[in-house]
């Protein structure tokens, strides 16, 4: 797992990987189903994370490592946590398991509290690959496996490790913070868990706030009933030439291959997966994939 850190370090914010993140969530739904999403409705606990120095080091470390296999739901692996000098923050050897080995980096050996964030990228992989879920580029690989991690509920632990003050720049994983705040807080909207009151950093309450405020836009998009007045006069607008408006709207409009009807297709703002629908008024649509029903006005 990549880490940002030293005073000197730039943190990347805003959402540069947003489709990808989207893409993961997608991808998420496709290979473990609906069903398979709520299963992971219980966030890693603060407790379960906590690892102080009067905590053996070995000992201490296992039982966060087994606390992680727990809360991703892999209760026939076993993680063996080592460690070494390392630029990466952690890595893990994929095998056919049920053994895993995982090294961190030495200075986790004191730095203890953003062990468990660590492990969480690292378990994730373990789940992906059992899984065999992944993509074929590398970084989009390793955001699918941060996406995966916050939207099962380990995740928020890779947030809270990001701090940005005077005397430390640290962030780990391959999203921006603003990127993890919304995929935390896509996973609190559909399993209604706040995850804000566990965040010990003030930067990381923030980038979750920003998060939050564009994953709750994807819920006021065109054609979505809830869309404000400025979305609906543009969709308007695109429905009357039945032409896709620039600038990267999310909704597209299609003809009938047979008869005059015009249907216009958009992702679902819970799980990405685009939905086909007529148009003509207001209806409910529900997706096929995550099964949420949407108020739309076509």
């Amino acid at each position: 797992m990549e880490e940002n850190g030293g005073p000197g370090a730039i943190i990347e914010h805003g959402f540069p990987h947003l489709a990808v993140v989207r893409a993961s969530i997608t991808a998420l739904f496709r290979r473990m189903s609906a069903d398979g999403i709520r299963a992971y409705a219980t966030s890693f606990s603060p407790a379960d994370a906590a690892f102080d120095a009067s905590d053996d080091l070995h000992l201490g470390a296992q039982r966060v490592a087994s606390a992680m296999v727990r809360a991703l739901r892999l209760p026939d692996a076993r993680m063996v946590v080592a460690f070494r000098p390392m630029e990466e923050a952690a890595t893990v050897e994929l095998t056919a398991g049920p053994e895993y080995f995982i090294e961190v980096n030495d200075r986790f050996r004191t730095h203890r509290r953003d062990l468990a964030a660590a492990l969480s990228h690292e378990v994730t992989h373990v789940l992906l690959h059992r899984l065999e879920l992944a993509f074929p580029d590398p970084v989009e690989n390793e955001i699918l496996t941060d996406t995966a991690a916050a939207y099962l509920g380990a995740g928020w632990l890779l947030l809270d490790a990001y701090r940005e003050d005077a005397l430390t720049h640290q962030r780990f994983g391959y999203l921006t913070p603003e990127e993890f705040g919304y995929v935390l807080a896509k996973r609190a909207a559909l399993l209604g868990e706040d995850p804000s009151p566990w965040f010990t950093s003030p930067q990381a309450y923030e980038a979750y706030v920003r998060g939050s405020a564009l994953a709750a836009r994807d819920h006021r998009r065109a054609p979505l009933a809830a869309a404000g007045p400025l979305a609906r006069r543009r969709y308007a607008r695109a429905r009357r030439t039945g032409a896709t408006p620039p600038g990267g709207s999310a909704y597209r409009f299609e003809r009938e291959a047979s008869g005059p009807g015009l249907r216009v297709s958009f992702p679902c703002p819970v799980c990405g997966q685009r939905l086909r629908v007529p148009v003509g008024g207001r209806l409910r649509a529900r997706c096929g994939l995550c099964r949420t029903v949407l108020e739309c006005d076509t």
